[in-house]
């Protein structure tokens, strides 16, 4: 499951839609401007796409959720987005613990936490924005978090490698949990050493969503058209989608579900547990006097 969280006019429809090669999330235009002007609240939408040829395990398709955010960011105060949000990646860890403490667990569960969460960072040029910073610390922690710039077009090349580099200079300082493609020289093997170290170089991933198409050299491709030019979604010299299509449908899905298993739900299960120990603790203390 892929959550994606970031500010309406990012661009994550778009991405959804280009990522699944279907009209999954349908735009929503506001004609009238006191509701648009109105406060948000945030949506959390889960939406199940049929399955995709990327995602095959052991013979087995795997279909895929995506959870869209509308509303997100949309508000001068966005805390209770953030718990929102939060609440909901707990719930599922809830539903995992319960299925656990159970003597008989049901053979139907379905497993619902959230392995990813796209993080849209605005193309501002100016680095992170306090809203950007506050949300990652407090998701990075439960979730495995990929910075990502939307529209990514908006900027010359020059502009967006200082962009990404001050994107991940403000990761850096503010110590914000991501996931950063983690791998062990002693125990990975060189290519999967080598790969990782490729694609913890793209972060924060500049992508381009369009889900429109032409015939270029005889061959159909996803682009948005510019007077000087066109920009290919799929070209990986024009943006990182390709890669980061590829990363999250297949070649590291199954590293992602592990660190959410074996990593960030261990825990908040300890967390959870030991809170509740002591709580249990406290109120079974009985005090005999002699």
């Amino acid at each position: 499951m892929k959550l994606k969280p970031g500010s309406s006019g990012s661009g994550k429809s778009t991405f959804v839609n280009t990522l699944c090669e279907s009209p999954v999330i349908l735009r929503k235009d506001h004609l009238d401007a006191e509701k648009a002007a109105a406060p948000k609240t945030v949506n959390i939408t889960p939406t199940t796409i049929g399955l995709l040829p990327e995602m095959d395990e052991d013979g087995l398709k795997l279909s895929l959720t995506v959870v869209d955010t509308p509303g997100f960011g949309d508000n001068i105060n966005n805390e209770p987005a953030f718990t929102d949000i939060l609440e909901y990646i707990e719930h599922q860890y809830e539903e995992i613990l319960s299925q656990e403490s159970r003597i008989k667990r049901n053979p139907r569960f379905q497993d619902n936490r959230v392995h990813v969460l796209l993080y849209f960072v605005q193309p501002t040029g100016h680095g992170l924005r306090e809203m950007d910073i506050e949300f990652m610390r407090t998701l990075g922690p439960r979730v495995n978090v990929i910075p990502v710039i939307s529209k990514a077009d908006s900027m010359t090349p020059q502009e967006l490698n200082a962009f990404k580099k001050k994107v991940m200079e403000d990761i850096s300082h503010y110590k914000i949990p991501i996931y950063d493609f983690p791998y062990d020289e002693d125990e990975d093997d060189e290519e999967t050493i080598e790969e990782n170290t490729e694609l913890r170089g793209l972060l924060p991933f500049s992508v381009i969503g369009s889900e429109d198409e032409i015939v270029l050299n005889g061959r159909r491709v996803r682009c948005r058209q510019y007077p000087w030019g066109i920009v290919e979604v799929d070209n990986s010299k024009h943006c990182d989608f390709s890669k980061l299509r590829y990363m999250l449908l297949s070649s590291h899905l199954h590293d992602v579900k592990d660190i959410t298993h074996e990593v960030l739900y261990e825990s908040w299960r300890t967390e959870k547990l030991s809170k509740e120990g002591h709580h249990d603790d406290d109120e079974e203390e009985v005090v005999i006097d002699g």
